[in-house]
């Protein structure tokens, strides 16, 4: 999943937050250098995305990215779930998703000095951006997907998944709907077993 989806399952725990946050960008056993709570986070945030990359529902829908991105089509459906998440009212209404992403930006701030250097680069750049928020517009959907594929190795730059994401958006809706339900419950099962308290 997306930094968005990784936000909004730290339930606005600060720990979980941090640790969700960086989880790409700390590998094998690094995360034992962190505190407990944000050791569970960079867990959560594994288990989270090895939950996805699993999925039935994802594995079928990723292939609309397919002709496009080749093996990058998951990294693009991660993004494009953001878009989704943010606009399902079923879960959070635009001043909701207003607050906790300022919230989540001051967390991560108050941390920063300790993060990794590579997340410390990538997030100035994502706050001064507002990335969080505006994953609920397809302009920012599209912005992302350029920067994944100038980001991407062995991806010509000129590829243009955002067409697919255009002319696939209801499918694509049709398999968030699906597939985030039960994200969710397994996320908030492995929280309870983790015996992690949320507010």
């Amino acid at each position: 999943m997306n930094f968005l989806a990784h936000v909004y399952f730290s339930y606005s725990q600060p720990g979980l937050l941090i640790g969700n946050m960086i989880g790409d960008f700390v590998k094998g056993n690094q995360y034992l250098q962190y505190s407990e709570s944000i050791q569970k986070g960079i867990l959560l945030h594994r288990q989270i995305d090895t939950f996805t990359d699993a999925h039935p529902t994802v594995l079928e829908t990723k292939q609309i990215f397919r002709d496009a991105v080749g093996r990058y089509d998951g990294a693009f459906l991660d993004v494009s779930y953001d878009y989704y998440l943010a606009n399902d009212p079923n879960i959070l209404c635009e001043s909701e998703w207003r607050l906790m992403t300022q919230q989540a930006y001051a967390t991560v701030d108050m941390h920063i000095t300790s993060l990794p250097q590579a997340f410390k680069q990538m997030f100035s750049y994502m706050e001064n951006g507002d990335w969080l928020f505006n994953y609920r517009y397809a302009w920012q959907i599209k912005k992302s997907f350029t920067g994944l594929a100038r980001r991407a190795k062995y991806l010509d730059e000129k590829v243009n998944p955002f067409a697919s994401f255009e002319k696939n958006f209801g499918l694509i809706e049709k398999s968030f709907e699906s597939f985030f339900p039960e994200l969710e419950t397994f996320v908030l099962d492995w929280i309870r077993k983790n015996h992690i308290t949320l507010q």
